[in-house]
This record gives structure tokens, sequence and C-alpha cells, in this order.
């Protein structure tokens, strides 16, 4: 028994020194998890209170579910929900096209056009929004490159995406669709390349040619990691990219631009009226968790398989 214990417990000493090890590792990113996901939850208290900055908040007159009661009375607010789903439930129509994409370039043989068209398709996803912004009024404002030429063709009509209320939900779809689309490609490439290539190879010996293959042994195959993303997407459809929205928002596209994350900001940080912002950002966040373990559940039913 005791020659038992002499030669197990070294094996259990430098167990534990690698789970300190990994431990030391994660503590930075734990540490700032904390500081920036948790810890600014304690702000949440503000929204109880008729808050003025520069006044302690123990001086500050308590409001209870006053700023919550006034949720529902703001016209203001239901446009900006209106504006945060409808947009998101355009990038989540567009979301397929993703998959499109990495299954067409998983078929590319030319491996040099191949990584070029990959990176090339990547590249907008570490560009900045504000570079986005220059680049989109370089092309589509008055005096843009696309109106110069079309004024040069003679043509009357000119194209003002940037300007026109009627247009912006597509267009801001269609500008987070260029921008994410590589990056988004990557998940479904690392999928793609976890398929068993034994099927492949039988479904070749069957005769299959490359649409029966992809259609009976990728997109299948691709079908677990796009229902997760999708379930992501959707508890997560009332966040949005502040920063687009921030640097395309004008006075022609106002209320069809501003989501739910610029009208905190200007309700914040502009008005001033940090409790009642507050309020909002809790009403956004518990919804969002509500959607979060409703997805969960569809997603227990559907696959047999929780992601939470």
């Amino acid at each position: 028994m005791a020659s038992r214990n002499l030669i197990s417990s070294p094996g259990r000493r430098k167990i534990g020194r690698d789970g300190w090890l990994l431990f030391l590792l994660s503590l930075p990113f734990v540490v700032c998890m904390l500081a920036f996901n948790y810890f600014p939850v304690y702000g949440w208290v503000y929204a109880f209170f008729e808050y003025k900055p520069g006044i302690p908040l123990a001086a500050a007159p308590f409001a209870g579910l006053a700023h919550f009661r006034e949720l529902f009375d703001s016209p203001d607010l239901l446009n900006a929900l209106i504006n945060t789903l409808a947009m998101n439930f355009l990038n989540i129509a567009l979301s397929p096209l993703a998959v499109v994409f990495a299954i067409m370039l998983n078929e590319v043989r030319a491996a040099r056009f191949k990584k070029f068209v990959q990176t090339f398709s990547t590249l907008p996803n570490f560009i900045s929004w504000v570079l986005v912004f220059s680049l989109a009024f370089a092309f589509f404002s008055n005096e843009g490159m696309i109106n110069t030429l079309l004024r040069a063709l003679g043509a009357n009509a000119t194209v003002e995406p940037l300007g026109n209320a009627s247009i912006v939900w597509y267009f801001q779809a269609g500008i987070t669709l260029w921008k994410g689309l590589g990056w988004s490609a990557i998940i479904y490439i690392a999928a793609i390349a976890g398929i068993d290539g034994e099927l492949y190879d039988a479904a070749k010996v069957d005769g299959a040619g490359r649409f029966r293959a992809i259609r009976h042994i990728t997109v299948p195959g691709l079908m677990p990691t796009f229902l997760v993303l999708l379930l992501l997407n959707i508890s997560n459809m009332l966040s949005s990219s502040f920063d687009q929205y921030f640097v395309f928002y004008n006075p022609l596209v106002a209320d069809k631009i501003e989501v739910l994350d610029y009208y905190v900001y200007r309700a914040g940080i502009k008005v001033g009226d940090y409790p009642f912002a507050t309020a909002v950002g809790m009403f956004k966040t518990l919804v969002s968790v509500v959607l979060l373990f409703s997805v969960n559940a569809v997603a227990k039913k559907v696959r047999g398989q929780t992601m939470i």
C-alpha cells in the first residue's frame, strides 16, 4: 500500500504543478473578464436613483422603478428597438452566405489563388469602422467616385445610400456582410477540415461528383456549426455594433439607423440622463439573457445538446 502511494504521488504532484501553471496563465484573462464584464454591473444601481453628475449617489433621491416605467412610454425607444431587430434580422438572414463562401473556397484547387481570396476577404474584418465610413463616403457621397462617374456618363439620377432612409437597413446589412464575410467563413472552413476525408473517398468511389459530395457530406457536416452560430446570433439580436452606427449616423437617416446601443449613448452621454440610460441597458441585457436561454432550450429539443 505504501509503495503504491509512493509510485502515484509524483504523478499527482506533476498534475498539480501543471494545473497551477494553467491557472496562472489564465488569471490575466479572468481578471480582465471580471473587470470589464462583471464589475460594471455595479453601475446598475444608478437606474434606481435620480442621479445627477457631481452629486454623490447617497445624496440622490430614490426613484425605484420609475425609470423602468418610463421605458414603455418612450416612442424613441420603440423606434430604436425596431431598428435593432430589423438590422440584426437582415444580418442573420445573410449569415448562410458565409457557409456558401466557405464551401466555394474549399472547392478551389489552386492553392495560391485560394490563399489570396481568403486573405483578401478576411482583411476588411480588421479595418475600423471609421475607415469603412471613409471608404463609403469616398464612393457614395454626392461628390464621390460613383456619382461623379454617373454624371460623367450623363445620368440624371445619383446614388446616395448614406442619406437615403428608405434603404439604410439594407445598406448597413450589405456593409456588415462585406466586412465580416471572410472572417465568418474561417469557422466553417475549419469545420470542413474536420469532416472525415474517407466520406469523400467513399462518395467518389460511388460515382458522386462535387455537387453531390457537397450536398450530402459537406452541408450536413456544417449544419451543427451553423446552428450553434445561428442560435448565438439570435440570442444576441439586441446587441449591435455601436461604432458602425455611430459613424454612419446623420440627421437624414437618424430615424432608421438609431439602434438600442446608440440610443443608450444618446440618452446617457448626450442628454445626461444616466439613470434612464442605465435602465435601458439593463432592459437590453435581461432580454438578451432570456433569448439566450430560450434558444438554448430550442437547441436541446432540436439537436439534443445544449450550448450552455
